[in-house]
């Protein structure tokens, strides 16, 4: 039972991933109310009222001594309508998602498995591991290239290096691993992910 829900904000921007438990406590306090596939919105009342009412369910279930309570998947805060981070995090998955998964040698598109981080500068020479110096790869390029310079391996950057811009509601704090749920890919599939840069 995977049970991190997706929390978004008044507007229905994605901000971030929290437990189950944190969530029933936002619905029960009247600070949260869950989003169902249609958008609608139950309170802690009527979703206590729906639970009751299913024998099974895929979510799962909290139970208590006098009644059970389906996980919910997504909540809405019902006050808060900012966005937590005014940048793109520096993350693996983000610097893919920056380039279209397109080696920035080749110019191909790749899946993700077969993609790595190049530092354009190698860090063995000084080079920083940030957007300004860090680009997608294929492996065949990646390996290419080693540890020089571009224009040391007769290579040539097919893109120029940039860093995202921010895009309000679309940056998603959440802890590896990352896994997104059906029921959250409406709200999160131009999200920014915040988690740490996986090491190479």
């Amino acid at each position: 039972m995977n049970s991190e829900v997706l929390i978004l904000n008044r507007n229905f921007y994605a901000i971030q991933v929290t437990s189950w438990e944190r969530a029933l406590t936002l619905l029960y306090l009247d600070r949260a109310y869950v989003v169902d596939e249609e958008y609608g919105a139950c309170d802690f009342r009527d979703w206590i009222d729906l639970s009751q009412a299913m024998t099974d369910d895929p979510r799962g279930f909290v139970h208590t001594p006098t009644l059970k309570v389906v996980l919910p998947e997504v909540i809405a805060l019902k006050f808060f309508d900012k966005v937590p981070r005014s940048e793109v995090p520096f993350t693996r998955r983000n610097i893919y998602a920056h380039y279209g998964h397109r080696c920035c040698y080749c110019g191909r598109h790749f899946p993700p498995s077969e993609l790595n981080l190049d530092h354009v500068v190698p860090r063995s020479r000084g080079g920083a591991t940030n957007w300004a110096n860090v680009v997608t790869s294929c492996i065949p390029c990646n390996l290419r290239k080693g540890n020089r310079l571009p224009d040391e391996a007769g290579m040539k950057l097919k893109v120029r290096i940039s860093k995202p811009k921010f895009r309000q509601g679309l940056t998603v704090a959440m802890r590896p691993p990352l896994r997104v749920k059906r029921s959250w890919q409406r709200f999160v599939d131009n999200a920014y992910w915040d988690s740490r840069i996986e090491e190479e």
